[in-house]
């Protein structure tokens, strides 16, 4: 019979105590998942919902489209196929007597452009090029500390449209190769096809209406383009936003747009690209450095949390580096901001999350040590010790919250030997 200090009676209280702790971590680990399982099926509803709403909506574009353009068949992939089509057209004048013009697309006023957003800082304008390509200039100041600027979500472009269009006028153009082959007449199709590209083709009418009625518009933007000097990317921001709210006017970019020789293309895709990538890395050094680890959640979906973002880090470093020596030399020509993409720019703000997200890791694999006696204490201490080289790898050492809880997980495996 037991006694009441009998060192088993001790032992067994102490495992009854661990186990009723580990019943209770599971409950709420149980009751955690079974919320996120309720969240995640209602966004899983919510998404079937709006790709219900999605396939109607292309379905009536496609049927949109099949009615209004069944015979413009390669005609919007090249103005040179308009031209080609225009002679035959002249050449065949007495068809013409046949097909009545049908009325054209009204033409739109001339766009009035809005002025562009105030700089903060503005450097010295550079004589231009016409591809935007600035002249040679004195090195830039140091780099100065980029302002704090919540980033807007540009308009975007949604390119599967244009693609659904040549899919839809692909599949007209093989029906009408089965049409034919049943007895219609080739030259009726001809002649029948030759009207509909001189009057029915909304989209390249509306291409020429815009390359007639809105040169100045895009003259004044050239001009603004050409003429951009900044110091903060913050501006570079704002200027390209402006930018693209200002070309969604057009029918089509592109189309338009290459038709105007003193388009600096060059020079705008810069900025776009150089815009973008700079939102993508403050978005991520943001969601870094406000991540803190929620104790709620159980061990392992935490350590999944930090491993996702480190990753996402990582990454973005390795893609600024790989491009930064390309990419540097080219904004400097078009006095675009490129001190960001230096080591000492947003890649240290970067790393220095990175100690952050190390830091959280290791205290809560101290954490889990220190309550759960059940805990594989061999796995879990590698595991954080992986963790942690990784990131002094990539940052290039530790801070001082960082060495501290180094420290405690070296001194626990030391005593664990």
């Amino acid at each position: 019979m037991m006694r009441e200090g009998d060192p088993c009676v001790a032992l067994l209280r102490s495992k009854l105590h661990g186990l009723i702790e580990r019943n209770h971590t599971l409950e709420e680990e149980n009751k955690q998942l079974r919320h996120q399982v309720s969240r995640l099926k209602g966004q899983v509803s919510s998404f079937e919902g709006q790709d219900t709403e999605r396939k109607i909506m292309w379905k009536k574009l496609e049927n949109s489209a099949t009615g209004n353009f069944s015979k413009e068949k390669q005609f919007v992939h090249n103005n040179d196929d308009v031209k080609e089509a225009m002679d035959l057209n002249n050449s065949a004048c007495y068809s013409r007597q046949q097909f009545p013009r049908a009325p054209l697309v009204k033409s739109r006023s001339r766009r009035v452009p809005n002025p562009p957003p105030s700089p903060t800082c503005i450097q010295p304008t550079m004589k231009a090029n016409k591809e935007g390509c600035m002249a040679p200039h004195p090195p830039p100041p140091p780099p100065l500390p980029s302002k704090l600027l919540k980033s807007t979500k540009a308009v975007q472009r949604v390119p599967e449209v244009v693609e659904l269009y040549r899919l839809l006028i692909r599949r007209e153009s093989k029906n009408d190769a089965k049409a034919g082959s049943m007895g219609i007449p080739v030259a009726t199709n001809s002649r029948d096809m030759i009207g509909e590209i001189e009057n029915r083709s909304a989209y390249v009418i509306a291409i020429k209406s815009d390359v007639e009625n809105q040169g100045e518009f895009i003259n004044f933007l050239a001009k603004e383009v050409q003429n951009a000097a900044y110091k903060e990317m913050a501006d570079v921001e704002e200027f390209v936003k402006w930018l693209d709210g200002e070309l969604s006017y057009l029918v089509d970019e592109r189309a338009v747009l290459k038709h105007f020789p003193n388009w600096p293309e060059k020079k705008a895709d810069a900025m776009r690209e150089a815009a973008f990538t700079y939102r993508d890395l403050k978005n991520l050094e943001s969601e870094a450095s406000s991540f803190h680890d929620d104790r709620r959640l159980a061990t392992p979906m935490a350590f999944k949390r930090m491993q996702a973002l480190q990753d996402k880090i990582e990454q973005g470093i390795h893609n600024t580096e790989k491009i930064r020596d390309s990419a540097s030399g080219r904004y400097k020509d078009l006095m675009i901001p490129w001190d960001w993409m230096l080591d000492s720019g947003i890649i240290k703000q970067l790393k220095s999350a990175s100690l952050k997200l190390a830091k959280e890791y290791m205290n809560r694999i101290m954490n889990a040590l220190k309550s759960d006696p059940f805990v594989n204490d061999e796995e879990l201490l590698l595991q954080g010790v992986r963790f942690a080289f990784r990131i002094h790898q990539l940052a290039g050492g530790f801070d001082e919250d960082c060495r501290k809880a180094f420290q405690e997980l070296k001194t626990y495996a030391s005593k664990s030997e």
